[in-house]
């Protein structure tokens, strides 16, 4: 970027950069998650889906030993280490942003899988239009978060959780809060439908993240 000054985007694509990954595998939020995210997602039958955000790379090799033909982006170059050296069989992992022309680099997908991402993001609706340009017609858009619900927020406050919970000294940390009526709000701004919000807690007034899915009209 030398003789110009740099955009906010160039400064976010430069900050998401140093994200860490520290280790490599599946994490016990992963294990949580995943059922819900495939129930959602379907019979893999060679489909091809997308990863926003991939991390370490383990949930997108988790989906490609399902039977999905997995590509997808990652920001932190510390991320795509890991993924290279764990999976390298996985080359259609690399690195990028949501701030960039995806379809025209990597071509349609049948989904498009997030995790655990969009609250990072100052420009949210990017990832729904990104992945959106990305999808075929009748293609699923399947995207987990951070519950936030009344009686949560309640709990979180009276336990005294509400630092730890909106942390503002986490560098990278989370910087939106989403409810189940504002993700799918925000599913359905970008031309979704058939929008479905799943908890996958015993207690879903009380859980710990949500998985949304929407559908791009046939």
């Amino acid at each position: 970027m030398s003789g110009k000054t740099p955009d906010f985007i160039d400064l976010m694509r430069e900050d998401l950069s140093s994200y860490t990954h520290p280790e490599p595998g599946l994490t016990p939020y992963n294990a949580y998650l995943l059922p819900a995210v495939e129930r959602l997602l379907g019979p893999p039958g060679g489909r091809r889906l997308f990863e926003i955000g991939f991390g370490n790379g383990a949930v997108a090799a988790h989906l490609a030993s399902r039977g999905f033909e997995v590509a997808g982006i990652e920001p932190s170059h510390q991320g795509l280490a890991l993924t290279r050296s764990s999976y390298p069989a996985l080359t259609g992992l690399q690195h990028g942003t949501i701030y960039e022309d995806l379809r025209a680099r990597f071509g349609a997908f049948q989904a498009v899988v997030s995790l655990e991402v969009i609250e990072h993001l100052y420009f949210p609706r990017r990832l729904a239009q990104a992945a959106y340009a990305l999808l075929e017609p009748g293609g699923l858009l399947v995207v987990s978060t951070i519950y936030h619900g009344y009686l949560k927020n309640i709990a979180t406050a009276v336990l005294g959780r509400f630092d730890l919970k909106m942390n503002p000294l986490w560098d990278h940390g989370h910087i939106k809060f989403f409810s189940p009526r504002t993700l799918s709000r925000l599913f359905r701004e970008a031309g979704f439908e058939n929008v479905t919000v799943k908890r996958p807690d015993l207690i879903p007034q009380f859980a710990r993240s949500m998985v949304v899915c929407g559908q791009k009209p046939g």
